[in-house]
């Protein structure tokens, strides 16, 4: 494994056990993110197409690690505040409220959950109905909108 990086390519590896996930998912302070590698190639982490839905089909409903609302702060609230320090687009991210962005997913509690797996890391979530971006849809009825693109970059400042 020391030769990949001279070589080129990802590695995936699952390394954390399910008990330090869950309860990790239901510590208050733990935010959920996911790190959003690029979707490209055969072999990717599952979690980077499935993260929220896991967190909401298994982690929520049948862990019950921790309750729908406190999943969706932790999703949406908090990496927005935690970012917005540094970036101020995120002032408008992770609330709903009068101009704040449009970005919104639209889901079924009883039945979202991911579907990704190692072999098949690109397949989608299901439970989700809408997913909006700056109030444009990217999925409509379940189904992914082709050749739509609205979302912006929210960006910091370059340091010096």
């Amino acid at each position: 494994m020391k030769n990949i990086g001279r070589k080129g390519g990802t590695v995936v590896i699952f390394s954390i056990p399910e008990d330090a996930a869950r309860t990790a998912v239901a510590d208050p302070m733990i935010m959920i993110a996911s790190d959003g590698m690029p979707i490209s190639g055969a072999k990717i982490h599952p979690r980077g197409q499935g993260t929220f839905s896991r967190v909401l089909g298994h982690y929520v409903r049948e862990e019950k690690a921790l309750n729908l609302m406190t999943a969706l702060k932790k999703m949406t609230l908090m990496p927005a505040q935690r970012l917005e320090k540094r970036a101020s687009p995120f002032k408008d991210k992770g609330r709903i409220r009068v101009g704040a962005d449009a970005d919104i997913t639209v889901f079924d509690p009883d039945r979202v959950i991911d579907k990704a797996t190692y072999d098949e890391p690109l397949r989608y979530s299901e439970g989700i109905q809408f997913v909006l971006v700056n109030g444009v849809p990217i999925v409509k009825n379940g189904q992914l909108v082709e050749g739509v693109f609205p979302g912006l970059a929210a960006r910091a400042p370059l340091s010096q």
